[in-house]
């Protein structure tokens, strides 16, 4: 149905890729994710759109042992495995004095005026798109064909502390591991609502 109206639709086996048969998964083969494919995961979100391109994202890639288990002691029962586990789990955190950087992220009007003296504003703003550069990081690992595991059962507070210790107005705000899933360790995938239940044409 797609494809009569759009000429530069991806592939089915693409969006399939993306989106259809993309699954979260729980566990992890014995492979390793590379910090070439980290930076390439990189390079693709930080294309896509944020407010102002504001930026606000702020990611530790946690790949090590060491920090693996550090991360996995501030999350809950059920996650602490998938972590040890998974080759990369990357923190995804905002930060709330991101105005700081747009004199050279958005050049072509004073945009950090916008944001001084209003750091509410700027939670909101920082919080928002951070989750959608989340989910562009989400994006961008499938497309170059890994899997995702997001996970929000962790301790933020903690995780703030131990991993944005030098950033002060950065604040964790979810998980995502990273890899080659174990097929074995999905669920049947839950139901999907119709259009029209969630929808409306005004």
């Amino acid at each position: 149905m797609t494809k009569q109206f759009h000429d530069n639709v991806l592939t089915p086996a693409a969006l399939d890729q993306l989106f259809n048969e993309a699954r979260t998964y729980n566990g992890w083969q014995v492979k390793e994710v590379s910090e070439e494919q980290i930076r390439h995961i990189y390079d693709l979100l930080k294309m896509a759109p944020t407010s102002a391109n504001m930026q606000p994202g702020r990611f530790v890639w946690v790949r090590s042992q060491e920090a693996k288990d550090k991360l996995a002691s501030m999350a809950s029962d059920g996650n602490k495995d998938k972590i040890k586990a998974a080759p990369v789990t990357v923190i995804i955190g905002y930060d709330v004095d991101f105005h700081e950087e747009l004199p050279w992220l958005f050049p072509h009007t004073d945009a950090k005026s916008w944001f001084e003296g209003d750091e509410e504003g700027r939670k909101e703003g920082a919080f928002r798109n951070s989750a959608l550069q989340g989910a562009y990081l989400m994006l961008a690992a499938r497309a170059i064909g890994l899997d995702c595991g997001p996970m929000s059962g962790v301790d933020l507070d903690a995780i703030t502390k131990e991993f944005f210790a030098d950033e002060p107005k950065v604040k964790a705000d979810w998980v995502c591991s990273i890899g080659y899933g174990d097929p074995s360790t999905i669920f049947d995938r839950s139901p999907r609502p119709d259009f029209e239940k969630f929808n409306r044409l005004a």
